[in-house]
């Protein structure tokens, strides 16, 4: 029987606290006293450690829980699995494939936490929890250093009721307390920090590593979240920074000398090609959900026959794409990316970012120029595809042009939007065509059929946008890049 997966999004504030500090008189209750034990794994080379991430197993009156955490912005995503035994759950295994990269998990360092704290209360509401952890650093029995660590963490709380709480704290003797995981403190591990932004005077090459760097840590960040498949976001952020890669490997070509780039670039493609049909039915299903919410109760119910359909498609969709996350050339291309985000060389040094995003973004506008009155539902998909190597090409020249090339970058994102929703609508029109090919029923028909005329007056809508959007682009263009 497979263990429940208990998932909770942590939001805290550590503050420091003397060895004589004493928790001041806060409205709630006290909890209980804990005593528990916690041993933290990571690989020899600190892999989890170096994407801000902790496992660890608790041991507290002899019962076990597994606890994995993930950066997410502000917060931090906690999974919990209870019992089991020393090794490491497959669970957790399988959402660290990425980041482990074939190293074996081994404890890293053994705290035992003393903790008492308060349940803070308004009204009956649960606000937050004030603990104050007596943290022993432990090699077997022998004491290696000691810390003492406030933390508050928000239940059904507000930032405000944090910053209050932390107010009150400090006003008690409290201080600025060390962000990082207790685990960095036990090891001395500096914090995962973002990479400074590059010097505008930079060479081109070290533009490039930058913008390759970012993109290969939001694939890193955004793996687990894709496998875990609790949040679509997670999935969508993956497939931007994969098409971003392919799209700065492209435009960046006449810069870059490594032999790996057009392999790379291929499995990239490779990626992308697993990751879309789950993300495009992601939000076809969303999009379609909202259109029938008004339909009367016959009409979504027929209508909701068809988006289960999709949702079963989906599902099938999603087995294919876990499939390539968890294989060896999903982890070749990581250690591909990685070794190329370090080893950048210029091919052409005279050739710089602004020009690269300059030819781009000609392109795009003899694309846009060459199209008919009445162009063909294919041809304006070309263009946003064209939009995009515009749009990142002017991203990598965006620290040396500056504000023109922002503007670009701005226009460009509200011209993908135009031509996106034009796409999206005549994909959600074919796709429920084909539903209507093995469905039947008078009702099915007939919302499918109004569904059909919602999706023709979105394409009409984007098309007439379409005019305006582009001669912005067009004018920020001309601004930025001639």
């Amino acid at each position: 029987m497979a263990r429940s997966l208990r998932t909770t999004l942590e939001r805290e504030l550590k503050l420091g606290a003397g060895p004589g500090f004493i928790l001041p008189a806060l409205p709630g209750v006290t909890l209980e006293p804990r005593t528990f034990v916690s041993t933290y794994y990571d690989t020899p080379s600190r892999r989890l450690a170096a994407g801000g991430i902790t496992l660890r197993l608790r041991t507290e009156d002899r019962k076990r829980l597994w606890q994995l955490k993930f950066p997410r912005a502000a917060a931090r995503l906690e999974l919990e699995l209870a019992g089991g035994g020393s090794a490491v759950p497959e669970e957790f295994l399988d959402l660290l494939y990425g980041h482990l990269r074939g190293e074996e998990l081994a404890p890293a360092a053994t705290l035992r936490t003393r903790r008492h704290g308060i349940r803070v209360l308004d009204l009956e509401r649960e606000i937050a929890d004030v603990v104050l952890d007596r943290v022993t650093i432990l090699d077997g029995r022998r004491t290696l250093s000691k810390l003492t660590e406030l933390e508050v963490e928000l239940l059904e709380g507000r930032p405000r009721d944090l910053r209050r709480i932390a107010d009150v704290l400090r006003s008690a003797g409290a201080s600025n307390g060390d962000d990082r995981p207790k685990l960095f403190q036990a090891l001395d591990l500096p914090a995962p920090v973002p990479a400074p932004p590059v010097a505008a005077a930079a060479p081109p090459a070290e533009h490039v590593r930058s913008l390759l760097e970012e993109q290969y840590r939001a694939i890193l960040q955004h793996d687990p979240g894709t496998r875990l498949g609790h949040d679509p976001e997670e999935l969508h952020q993956l497939r931007v920074a994969t098409r971003r890669l392919r799209a700065l490997l492209r435009a960046a070509r006449p810069l870059l000398a490594s032999e790996w780039t057009a392999a790379v670039r291929g499995e990239l493609d490779w990626l992308g090609g697993a990751l879309a049909p789950v993300r495009d039915l992601d939000v076809l299903i969303e999009h379609l959900e909202q259109e029938v919410a008004d339909f009367e109760r016959p009409d979504r119910r027929a209508a909701t026959r068809l988006i289960e359909s999709l949702a079963e498609e989906r599902a099938e969709a999603r087995q294919t794409l876990l499939a390539a996350l968890r294989s060896a050339r999903y982890l070749s291309l990581l250690d591909a990316l990685e070794r190329g985000c370090s080893a950048t060389r210029l091919s052409t040094p005279d050739i710089s970012p602004r020009e690269i995003a300059r030819r781009e973004f000609r392109r795009l506008r003899r694309s846009v120029q060459s199209l008919g009155p009445e162009p063909a539902d294919a041809e304006l998909h070309a263009t946003r595809i064209m939009g995009k190597r515009a749009r990142y090409a002017a991203e990598l020249a965006e620290t040396t042009v500056g504000k023109p090339a922002s503007e670009f970058v701005r226009r460009a994102k509200d011209f993908q939007d135009v031509v996106g929703e034009h796409q999206d609508a005549v994909v959600a029109e074919q796709r429920l065509r084909e539903l209507l090919r093995h469905t039947r029923g008078t009702h099915t028909g007939f919302a499918a059929g109004r569904l059909v005329e919602r999706e023709r007056a979105r394409r009409r809508a984007a098309r007439a946008a379409f005019p305006k959007t582009w001669a912005r682009l067009e004018r920020s263009g001309l601004r930025a890049w001639q």
